[in-house]
């Protein structure tokens, strides 16, 4: 399979790029960045911008597959940062593959497009999209889903159609991790985490590896003309939800850390967030996100955890690598990364 990966170079996109090189696959990445290690690895790079029609145009020229993993992420910015990476990108990567007779994509989504600031116990794919957003990322990132759905079975150049689906993993982490794990550890270093709510909330969450192997199946599923998996999403996690601060005192741990002993109620939480969030706004401060968000409460205080047994009967998805050894592998990067910033440092 021919495969181009938009976003090779973040966290889930290498994880993906790593396994398609690992079973033969040839790869090309699409990032608007220098990648000089996927090169040595075999990636064909090619350099551009999501928001360039031309340039995607290019990237897609003369592959089976497209997997779609970059975008914008994160919970601070502005509206037009996540229409023109994650909407209008994802509209310039559905025209190029109906362009060159790309049949199948694979669109990394995320749960938090059904996320509307309620307990989630268990929903699977027929949790509707809310009414109203905390964040334009999920307000972004939903409205780019229903476009790769909705494009499913349309017409592409050569005669064929357009299969498409969307993956949701949640919490993504694992080694490499410069996000979750490392802000974590940050915060934690600084004093400044805090347990929002009563920290009984149950979330679910994914090893990366597990993750970018769905990504793997995805598109092997979608290889079938009348494939069950085109124009459906599907939630990914390890099956197995964890009482989020539990999980965070584990992972704090694996760094020396101690657990996090301050709380804030979830509503004290919520109208703080709102209160920087308006000051944030009002001084143009887009370059530095605020410490706590009115979607950053609500989601670490509520229940959200999901359904997974569409990906496992559709994808045939399992996650191989279970919570305990990924935990490990997770332990044995953060203390060869601690290591290495004290020889950096010496």
């Amino acid at each position: 399979m021919r495969v181009l990966v938009t976003g090779p170079g973040g966290f889930l996109g290498r994880y993906i790029v790593e396994q398609l090189l690992a079973r033969g696959d040839t790869v090309r990445g699409f990032a608007r960045g220098d990648y000089p290690e996927l090169a040595a690895m075999g990636v064909e790079m090619v350099r551009g911008d999501l928001g360039h029609l031309d340039e995607v145009s290019v990237a897609c020229d003369g592959v089976d597959c497209v997997m779609h993993v970059g975008g914008k992420v994160g919970v601070w910015g502005k509206w037009f940062q996540y229409f023109r990476a994650n909407i209008h990108g994802t509209m310039n990567v559905l025209s190029a593959c109906k362009q060159h007779g790309v049949e199948r994509l694979v669109f990394t989504s995320s749960p938090s497009v059904t996320f509307a600031g309620r307990d989630q116990k268990g929903v699977d794919e027929s949790a509707p999209y809310p009414d109203h957003w905390l964040s334009h990322y999920p307000h972004s990132k939903a409205i780019a889903e229903q476009m790769v759905l909705t494009a499913n079975g349309e017409p592409v150049a050569g005669g064929a159609k357009l299969r498409t689906c969307a993956l949701r993993p949640h919490l993504v982490w694992g080694p490499r991790d410069h996000h979750l794990t490392a802000r974590l550890i940050e915060r934690a270093k600084r004093g400044k985490l805090r347990r929002v709510g009563d920290g009984t909330n149950l979330v679910d969450m994914v090893y990366v590896e597990n993750a970018a192997e769905a990504h793997l199946l995805a598109a092997d599923a979608l290889a079938v003309p009348d494939s069950p998996v085109a124009g459906q999403a599907y939630f990914l996690s390890q099956g197995e939800p964890v009482n989020c601060w539990q999980w965070i005192d584990e992972i704090l741990a694996l760094a020396d850390l101690p657990p996090v002993d301050r709380s804030i109620s979830r509503s004290a939480a919520y109208w703080i967030g709102a209160g920087l969030e308006a000051s944030y706004w009002a001084a143009r401060r887009w370059d530095a996100e605020p410490r706590m968000m009115r979607f950053v409460a609500q989601q670490l205080a509520t229940d959200h955890w999901f359904d997974v047994s569409a990906a496992k009967r559709d994808l045939g998805y399992q996650p191989r690598v279970s919570k305990q050894e990924g935990m490990e592998r997770l332990g044995e990067w953060i203390r060869a990364s601690a290591a290495c910033g004290v020889r950096n440092a010496e």
